[in-house]
């Protein structure tokens, strides 16, 4: 019975605590009151921007020791031009002007280190395509550009003052210039002077060779040796029916008729040598005052915006023996007497001339108003170039006319026997100057050359000036910019007196271009 009594009153302390439990509903006609508002999530702060660094860097050891990095850049141009005398814009076509599109350079770096000692990088793209010229005929057609390998080498520390090299590098002499970034340019591009041989010895400013390089202390060296590249030259029209054509010594002189007996005689002006098989060798040293440079890859910086400062006293060299060869201008030879595919090279005489290639320059890169993040950039280089007698070379970057003319378009005097003079002046503007967004970077460049080829019609030398002057719009750093240079050009007007350009009135050409690049 107790343990009845005990059932039956726990049993009512549950009923009544059931009853209690329930909802009581609310009174009819009146609503529930509200549910509290819940307060509303917190926004996420906004992401701060992250420096470059790096870049696409991938490392594979916790350290960073082990890595592959990839880096990727394309510049592109809008361009007003105003052409050289007699370009053409497509078969028998002349254009006085233009605005054209236009590719300067789009390419990649990929470079890996698994190990402190061992590096490989392989560099390759496009560049100068627009609708006339860059592609796979390159004077006539601009399509389907060829993308080719710039370099592809491979490197071996020996220890920290000296590393060696070979496959296809860029580890070139005579100046700072010849192995330029080509990212970190302080003007729109470089003055190609400092390129003498590109695409006639080398391929696009590189090597098939070896190379050496270091540091000790404050002065960095590197010195290459390599295999000229066959120079190409296009089949020459003064040919013996089924002789040796291409780059034949019969180009290096001009044909005349008298008394129906048909000449060649030579012109002495020299020429890029088909049999070169000489090494060539380079070399380029500088010493750094203050804040070292970074000399991992070849390239070489165009200016620090005001992140280091650098003053660097610099000089190289470029020989290659029998690079030129030339006919004297007393050399004649009757073309009669010249068998059915008999060897040029060996029936008409010639003179061999080595390639003699000298620069000496200065760059100096420093902070001026550190709260304001002001810099001062200026580089000044002199060339003393011998290619043998009477050799002048014409270039035209991403060249708007059409065919071979090598006056084309925007072409200058781009190398030749004689001196040269280029400098360059930047001015890095304070932050703020144009918003929080952009920084502003005015410059000027100029370019003065005296090539003993190019002579006016007193036999004077005609000397070379091209005037430079633009402003960068830095919206972060070199990795995204954009440039607007206008450029004054000599236009020559050339005729051919017995083989020989000869000046005629000299008149500067606009050419005004603006450039996006970003890089990666």
């Amino acid at each position: 019975m107790q343990i009845s009594r005990y059932t039956l009153a726990l049993s009512g302390l549950l009923l009544a605590g059931a009853a209690r439990a329930q909802v009581v509903p609310p009174t009819p006609g009146s609503a529930p009151p509200p549910a509290p508002l819940s307060p509303p999530p917190t926004p996420p702060a906004p992401a701060k921007p992250v420096p470059y660094g790096a870049g696409m860097k991938f490392n594979l050891s916790p350290d960073g020791q082990k890595y592959v990095r990839l880096m990727a850049w394309t510049q592109v141009y809008v361009r007003y031009n105003e052409n050289n005398t007699g370009t053409l814009r497509g078969p028998n076509e002349p254009k006085s002007s233009q605005l054209d599109f236009g590719i300067r350079r789009s390419r990649m770096v990929l470079l890996a280190q698994l190990s402190p000692r061992f590096l490989i990088y392989t560099h390759l793209g496009i560049n100068n395509q627009n609708n006339v010229s860059g592609g796979v005929n390159a004077t006539t057609d601009g399509k389907k550009p060829q993308f080719f390998i710039h370099e592809a080498v491979t490197e071996y520390k020996v220890n920290k003052y000296l590393s060696l090299g070979a496959g296809l590098h860029y580890f070139n002499g005579i100046s700072r210039l010849s192995s330029a970034s080509t990212t970190s340019i302080l003007p729109m591009d470089l003055p190609l002077t400092n390129f003498p041989t590109i695409d006639a010895l080398d391929q696009f400013a590189r090597w098939i060779g070896v190379y050496a390089k270091g540091r000790v202390g404050k002065f960095d060296y590197r010195l290459s040796m390599s295999d000229p590249f066959l120079t190409n030259l296009p089949t020459n029209p003064n040919y013996v029916v089924g002789g040796v054509q291409t780059g034949n010594p019969l180009g290096l002189g001009f044909n005349s008729t008298v008394g129906g007996v048909t000449t060649n005689t030579g012109v002495n002006v020299a020429q890029y040598n088909p049999q070169n098989d000489s090494h060539v060798y380079q070399g380029y040293f500088d010493y750094n005052f203050f804040d070292p440079e970074p000399n991992l890859l070849p390239y070489m910086q165009g200016t620090w915006l005001g992140t280091k400062k650098v003053l660097s006293l610099g000089a190289g060299f470029l020989y290659n023996q029998d690079g030129m060869f030339s006919r004297q201008s007393n050399s004649s030879v009757n073309l009669a007497t010249l068998a059915s595919g008999a060897d040029l090279y060996a029936a008409v005489p010639t003179t061999k001339h080595d390639i003699k290639l000298f620069g000496a320059d200065v760059f100096y890169d420093t902070p001026l108003d550190t709260a304001r993040r002001t810099a001062l950039t200026f580089y000044g280089v002199y060339y003393n170039y011998d290619f043998g007698p009477n050799y002048v070379r014409f270039v035209g970057a991403e060249n708007p006319g059409y065919g071979a003319s090598a006056t084309r378009g925007n072409a200058v005097p781009q190398s030749g026997t004689g001196g040269s003079v280029y400098g360059q002046l930047g001015f890095l503007l304070g932050k703020n100057t144009l918003g929080s967004k952009v920084r502003l970077q005015p410059y000027v460049a100029y370019l003065h050359s005296n090539y003993e080829g190019l002579r006016n019609a007193a036999g004077e030398v005609q000397g070379v000036n091209v005037y430079d002057a633009g402003l960068n719009f830095l919206i972060d750093g070199h990795n995204a910019k954009v440039t607007l240079n206008y450029r004054a050009r000599p236009d020559f007007n050339l005729t051919t007196v017995n083989g020989v350009g000869v000046v005629g009135e000299v008149k500067h050409r606009p050419e005004i271009t603006l450039q996006t690049q970003v890089f990666l």
